[in-house]
């Protein structure tokens, strides 16, 4: 890791949903990540879906306002068989998206991606990944399914970031390119 971003870098976790929003904050700090914050936004299954989305933007919003995290990792929609609850599924992840501030930088990981970074299989249960979560952060406490999920999305990216900036290195030394 940079020198810069040895201590304080924050990096925000979300599982989005169209009725509930995991959300976990861990943070760069002594060489190790630690846990700061981590949560559920739940909304109303009766209200219609754009109040539902509007609701899911305006918390997001004045969450990252008051966490300020460097780096946003999003889980990925996962497509299943219902198409209406893949859709709506998208909006909810198109409005946790529409509240990260520009200048803050997106990163999605696939579900089987987040499994396998935390547990070494991409076909691990979500109890699994809950108590890897719970040992990888020091946390004692139960976590609510969507928020031990948001948690496995940050330490997922975590653990993802020095071999992400090796391969943008290598890729910007090798076709010349300044991008990352």
């Amino acid at each position: 890791m940079l020198a810069a971003e040895r201590a304080g870098l924050r990096v925000l976790g979300l599982d989005p949903g169209s009725r509930i929003t995991g959300f976990g904050l861990i943070e760069w700090r002594d060489g190790q990540w630690r846990h700061l914050a981590h949560g559920c936004i739940a909304v109303p299954g009766g209200e219609d879906l754009a109040v539902r989305v509007r609701r899911i933007f305006e918390q997001l919003t004045e969450l990252i306002a008051r966490h300020e995290p460097a780096e946003v990792a999003v889980e990925r929609v996962f497509v299943n068989r219902n198409v209406d609850s893949a859709l709506k599924l998208g909006q909810a992840r198109g409005a946790a998206l529409c509240a990260v501030p520009h200048g803050v930088t997106v990163f999605e990981y696939a579900p089987r991606a987040i499994k396998l970074a935390l547990v070494g299989s991409g076909a691990a249960e979500k109890r699994q990944v809950a108590h890897m979560v719970r040992a990888l952060l020091s946390l004692e406490e139960r976590l609510a399914a969507d928020a031990a999920d948001a948690l496995a999305v940050a330490l997922c990216h975590a653990h993802s970031r020095p071999m992400a900036r090796l391969a943008a290195a290598h890729g910007a030394a090798s076709n010349g390119s300044g991008t990352t």
